[in-house]
């Protein structure tokens, strides 16, 4: 079951610091609490008669009251806890994910050896958890909260195709929490024979634009009403659907995607939509598994 809560895990480098600082802007902003995660496999269990233990677990008692210490200053009246775990890094945070509203993490910089290097934690974890996942690189959190950077929309890259509530109610409540626009987009790649040989046949693409449309619409209408005060903006893109998301939340403030949860057995974790916005978003991005 999970709690009232949105846990972020640090490791003591500048991009857990600026997660942990996204986490505890957005914690606020939704009225909840924060877990503060560090974990390793060898913290030592401390007892009254053991230094030893003490000295060998210095560092990553140090890593989690710094970051508590400086959101505590950020944040006064926001509650947060911490959280030392015994294990590796990848089963303490999936444990945590289950436990928690959201779990937000840092990434690094998206040249092209990080990006490589990427999923070794965040993208194992990404692709198992069953709650939302957040990844944030360093500087993003402390540009979030620019005045100009406050008034950017979000963004949710939608699929027509099967259920995608989990995703839909996330992205409308981020963009109630925040009082900005979010904005739908939906991409969809042309058929071979919308192809001739000068350029694009404009009858074919206004048709598949146009058919697009009506679907997003109807995907969208029931929640415009369960959310009347949010403003939607909604886009049908006729491009790949990872082109479209990741253009798409250029200059925005998150973009949010959907991850389903059952795949073929021989499929990736993580399909190419999702692949492309964690590599290649230019703002913090949010997976949300779904059936």
């Amino acid at each position: 079951m999970d709690e009232q809560v949105v846990t972020v895990g640090l490791d003591g480098s500048p991009e857990s610091l600026a997660a942990a600082r996204w986490a505890a802007d957005e914690a606020k902003r939704r009225e909840l609490a924060l877990r503060l995660l560090h974990a390793w496999v060898m913290l030592s269990p401390p007892t009254p008669d053991s230094p030893a233990a003490d000295d060998q677990n210095y560092w990553a008692k140090r890593i989690v009251h710094d970051a508590r210490t400086e959101l505590g200053r950020r944040h006064p009246d926001l509650p947060i806890t911490e959280e030392l775990v015994a294990e590796e890094a990848e089963t303490a945070l999936l444990d945590a994910a289950a436990r928690s509203r959201m779990l937000v993490l840092g990434s690094r910089g998206m040249e092209p050896v990080a990006s490589f290097f990427l999923g070794d934690i965040s993208l194992y974890v990404v692709g198992r958890a069953e709650r939302p996942v957040v990844l944030v690189r360093a500087g993003e959190a402390d540009e979030a909260r620019t005045p100009e950077a406050r008034e950017r929309d979000v963004v949710v890259g939608l699929s027509l195709h099967g259920p995608q509530d989990n995703l839909l109610e996330f992205a409308y409540v981020t963009a109630f929490t925040r009082g900005v626009p979010l904005r739908a987009v939906h991409g969809t790649g042309l058929p071979v024979q919308a192809f001739v040989p000068w350029g694009v046949d404009p009858g074919i693409a206004k048709e598949l634009a146009g058919k697009a449309q009506r679907e997003l619409d109807a995907v969208l209408r029931p929640w415009r009403e369960k959310f009347p005060r949010v403003r939607v903006i909604d886009e049908v893109r006729l491009e790949s659907p990872a082109q479209a998301v990741v253009r798409a939340a250029a200059g925005s403030g998150l973009l949010m995607i959907g991850r389903r949860r059952h795949r073929a057995a021989l499929a990736p974790r993580l399909g190419p939509v999702v692949q492309a916005a964690v590599h290649h978003a230019t703002c913090p991005v949010a997976v949300i598994p779904h059936e």
